[in-house]
């Protein structure tokens, strides 16, 4: 979840440049709470995450780490180069077995053509919907479909329009959500629902949507 409230000078890495998330990363971002979001546990308990599970836009990976604990093989996939090394570094202080792929939401399919997990069952998306551009978001409600079975679902959790806060990242509408996650590229939107998600801002739990769509 970006912390959109902060610009930050472009900068390189090991030779290389560096994105917004990743200058974003050599911190601790208002999005990184150190634990899994409290929605997450609701979904686990609910059992709504069931069988292989994508988790789209890991960040330095608690979700996957999670579900992984609970013997759900996990693929996470982050465009931040840094942050997925940090999820990689607590998979093997924990010792837990997961997969951390550094890849471009917009192009699941061959960012995880050697994931032996998918098509998967569940993609979890907590924080990476409400990031994209507008004209990006179709494109990513079918770069997941190209990569969760038809019968699997999506939930996707993003910060709403409820929102008063003149800073953070998009505010999102269910017009937004249903238009993205249309039929015509695999899915049909079963709910949306109010949530919140933690950060480490002020104001420190913000208002959310839950959306739970189904793979055609």
């Amino acid at each position: 979840m970006p912390d959109h409230g902060m610009e930050r000078a472009p900068g390189s890495r090991a030779g290389r440049p560096l994105s917004s998330f990743d200058i974003a990363y050599e911190g601790t971002p208002t999005w990184d709470i150190g634990r899994p979001q409290g929605v997450v546990a609701r979904l686990v308990a609910s059992g709504s995450v069931t069988g292989a599970v994508l988790d789209a836009g890991c960040g330095t990976g608690e979700h996957a780490l999670l579900l992984a604990g609970l013997g759900h093989r996990v693929v996470g996939v982050d465009i931040s180069p840094l942050a997925v090394e940090k999820a990689r570094v607590k998979a093997v202080a924990r010792g837990v077995e997961v997969s951390f792929v550094v890849g471009d939401a917009l192009e699941l399919e061959p960012a995880l053509a050697a994931e032996a997990a998918r098509p998967f069952d569940t993609a979890l998306d907590v924080g990476l919907f409400h990031v994209l551009q507008p004209d990006d978001r179709r494109r990513y409600a079918r770069s997941l479909a190209a990569v969760v079975r038809p019968g699997g679902r999506a939930l996707v959790t993003c910060w709403s329009a409820r929102n008063p806060f003149g800073y953070g990242p998009q505010r999102i509408t269910r017009t937004m959500l249903r238009r993205s996650f249309v039929a015509a590229d695999g899915w049909r939107m079963e709910a949306i629902e109010p949530e919140e998600l933690e950060t480490r801002l002020p104001v420190g739990r913000v208002d959310a949507w839950l959306a739970t769509i189904r793979r055609r």
